[in-house]
């Protein structure tokens, strides 16, 4: 059971039953063995809101500390905060200790190794060595002796130059930072510069006592958006529990990460712009006719590898997770892309207005279908299969990509069905110029997916 906590992105499990002072001990112990690997001398530890966090920070360095490593804390951060610590060069690793938008009980880590994440393969393989060591008993003695360094104001100094325009802009907006790690950084760095920001549940808190922390999810916006409401605000913001991954409300609209991408090209030259399969197809076109446009797989860890690969200005997750590498370093940031949304409206930007010259298309959220951690790729293959010659009840496909799961694209739209990397589930999502086909899409593709489902 131990190697299922290891996913596509990260290491996620649930405390005390899955993360633990056996597992999380052996964990430390085996990332020693590949930093050794990897030639790493001094490693950066950092945590979110989550009640576990101190815990299993000191079973991590325990298994850390068989090894020679200069090993510090970064204190309770925002994901991105320690992020920056290995691509600002102060440190040649990184690990997060983060449940990021998942329940309470859950926690995890996240790790980054000279500016790449450790991931897939590599994951598994990690998994399996744990495995064997919890196997063979091997003895962990306790040590937690670490030192501390201050990242974050290095952060926020980076911060007040790199927006240094915006010192006293007083345009208002709201943050919700959902009690997660999220109010460390954005509050200083609101402070810092004197903006006019009204900050909601700013004090971390693993209990996550106001709502839950994942701002895709439109219940958990509901005190922004009342909140902008009661103080006539037209912009906000809304953090997850590690503060990679925004919200941003436009007059009570929720502007998903595929269109503010293409808001943010507004003020690129010639971007290079990557979105992942769920990704509206506006997107892509609209960014064709200003610079060039990429399509690559769901998730952080594929994002980054494939914009070093591509070269690429930005990159965008619909459920918000926005990749800066033009002026930045290429990692997911809220604070950082809330920063640049700012930026446009300084700059003169209507973000209304630019939304409305966009074409009108009609898409679902994301849909997911319950299945088995064993099914779910062979029930998208056998889709891809069914689907080789057609779809009666349809018109022509026109293509059908599959870099993640299979995106299969009509003249006027497109159905994406794809397996989650994370969770035992069949993700769908469907796009069309017209809302009747857009429903039509949904429910031929959902009855395929259920009578393969019988035979898989």
């Amino acid at each position: 059971m131990i190697e299922e906590i290891f996913r596509e992105y990260d290491i996620r499990g649930i405390v005390p039953t899955e993360l633990n002072e056996e597992s999380v001990k052996a964990i430390g112990y085996a990332l020693g063995e590949e930093f050794k690997k990897q030639d790493v001398k001094r490693i950066s530890i950092g945590f979110d809101a989550r009640l576990s966090a101190n815990e299993l920070m000191h079973y991590l360095v325990s298994g850390l500390s068989k090894f020679d490593f200069e090993i510090f804390s970064l204190g309770l951060i925002p994901t991105p905060v320690g992020y920056y610590s290995v691509f600002s060069n102060k440190f040649d690793a990184n690990i997060q200790i983060t449940g990021s938008h998942n329940p309470k009980e859950y926690n995890g880590f996240k790790i980054t190794i000279k500016t790449d994440s450790f991931f897939g393969d590599d994951l598994i393989r990690l998994g399996k060595r744990v495995k064997e060591l919890i196997d063979t008993k091997f003895k962990i003695e306790d040590n937690s002796e670490i030192l501390a360094y201050d990242i974050l104001s290095d952060y926020v100094e980076f911060f007040k130059k790199e927006f240094s325009d915006l010192k006293n802009f007083d345009f208002p907006f709201v943050i919700d930072c959902a009690n997660g790690a999220a109010g460390i950084s954005a509050k200083r760095v609101v402070d810092e510069l004197n903006l006019n920001a009204k900050i909601l549940f700013a004090d971390p808190n693993g209990n996550f006592p106001n709502h839950h922390p994942d701002p895709s999810v439109e219940e958990n916006l509901k005190d922004l958006k009342r909140v902008m409401s009661e103080d006539k605000i037209t912009l906000g913001f809304g953090f997850d529990g590690d503060g990679d991954r925004i919200a941003v409300i436009l007059n009570n609209k929720n502007i998903k990460g595929d269109m503010l991408a293409c808001l943010f090209a507004l003020n690129m030259k010639n971007p290079r712009i990557l979105g992942e399969v769920k990704c509206s197809q506006v997107l892509y076109d609209y960014v064709d006719k200003i610079g060039k446009s990429f399509m690559g797989k769901t998730g952080h860890s594929n994002i980054k590898k494939a914009m070093k690969e591509l070269d690429i200005d930005l990159a965008a997750e619909v459920s918000g997770h926005i990749f800066f590498k033009e002026r930045f370093f290429g990692f997911d940031d809220a604070l950082y892309a809330m920063m640049r949304v700012l930026e446009l409206i300084k700059l003169g930007f209507n973000l209304e207005d630019e939304l409305n010259k966009l074409p009108i298309t009609y898409s679902s959220d994301e849909i997911k279908i319950d299945t088995t951690e064993s099914k779910k790729f062979a029930i998208v293959e056998a889709i891809k299969e069914r689907i080789s010659n057609g779809i009666d009840e349809l018109p022509e496909i026109t293509d059908v990509i599959d870099i993640d799961g299979i995106r299969v694209k009509f003249k006027d739209g497109f159905a994406l069905v794809r397996a989650s990397n994370t969770t035992p589930v069949i993700v769908t999502r469907f796009e069309a110029k017209t809302k009747e086909f857009k429903d039509k899409l949904e429910v031929v593709f959902k009855k395929l997916i259920d009578e393969v489902k019988q035979k898989v």
